[in-house]
C-alpha cells in the first residue's frame, strides 16, 4: 500500500474497492476490536511486495480460568445453548472475529463468504435460528437480496443485517419486515452479541 492509503486504511469509511465490491471496513472493525482488548494493531506495507497486519494483544500473566461445569453452562444460558447462526461475510476476518465471538458465547456458528455459500447450507436443511450477513455481499447478490432468497425457502427466519451505508439501505419501502433488525459499522462487539441475543431470544 502507498503511505497514503496506510495512514487512512483503518477509517471506517475509507475504501479503495470500485463500489459495490466491499465496504473497505474490515480494518476498522480489527483495529476496534484489538482496541477494546487492550491491544493495537500495524500495518507493515510496501508497494509491489505485499503488506502484513498485525494485531498485539496483551498477554495474560495470572492464572488460566477454569470453569466448572455448572458454570459453563450457567454463562452459556438458555437462550445461546443450542442456538445456531449462519455468519455471511466476505471479509475473513470479519468472520473470524465475529465468529469467535459468538462461539465464546455458547452459539453454533456457521459461516459463509457469499451468497451462494449461504444458499448451499440453506438447501442441506440445517436447522438455522438466524441469518447474519453483510450487507455489501459480492458476486452478484447482496445481503438483502440474500435474505428474501432464504425467507422464499425459510419463512420467518430472523435475519440481522451488518451494513456500513445507512440503514436505508436494507430497507423495503421505509421499513424492515418483521424479525429483521439491522447493526451499523463500526459498532462494538458486546453491542453486537447483544443484539445477536435479543434476536435468538424471540420465538419464532
Amino acid at each position: 500500500m502507498a503511505p497514503e492509503t496506510i495512514a487512512r486504511a483503518f477509517d471506517p469509511f475509507f475504501t479503495t474497492k470500485p463500489t459495490g465490491q466491499g465496504t473497505g471496513l474490515g480494518l476498522s472493525m480489527v483495529y476496534g476490536f484489538a482496541g477494546q482488548s487492550g491491544g493495537a494493531v500495524r500495518i507493515a506495507s510496501e508497494l509491489g511486495q505485499g503488506t502484513d497486519v498485525l494485531v498485539y494483544l496483551p498477554r495474560h500473566l495470572g492464572e488460566a480460568d477454569v470453569p466448572t461445569e455448572d458454570s459453563g453452562t450457567a454463562e452459556a444460558g438458555p437462550v445461546t445453548a443450542n442456538k445456531t447462526v449462519l455468519l455471511v461475510d466476505d471479509e475473513p476476518l470479519i468472520r473470524m472475529v465475529a465468529a469467535e465471538l459468538l462461539v465464546e458465547h455458547g452459539y453454533n456458528v456457521l459461516e459463509a463468504e457469499d451468497a451462494t455459500s449461504a444458499l448451499k447450507i440453506i438447501e442441506t436443511g440445517q436447522v438455522l435460528d438466524l441469518l447474519i450477513t453483510d450487507v455489501g455481499l459480492p458476486n452478484g447478490m447482496n445481503g438483502r437480496q440474500l435474505a428474501d432468497a432464504v425467507r422464499s425457502i425459510r419463512a420467518g427466519l430472523k435475519v440481522l443485517f451488518i451494513t456500513g451505508y445507512a440503514e436505508n439501505a436494507v430497507l423495503n419501502h421505509g421499513t424492515l419486515d418483521e424479525g429483521m433488525r439491522v447493526v451499523t459499522k463500526p459498532f462494538q462487539m458486546d453491542q453486537f452479541e447483544g443484539i445477536v441475543r435479543d434476536m435468538c431470544s424471540v420465538a419464532s
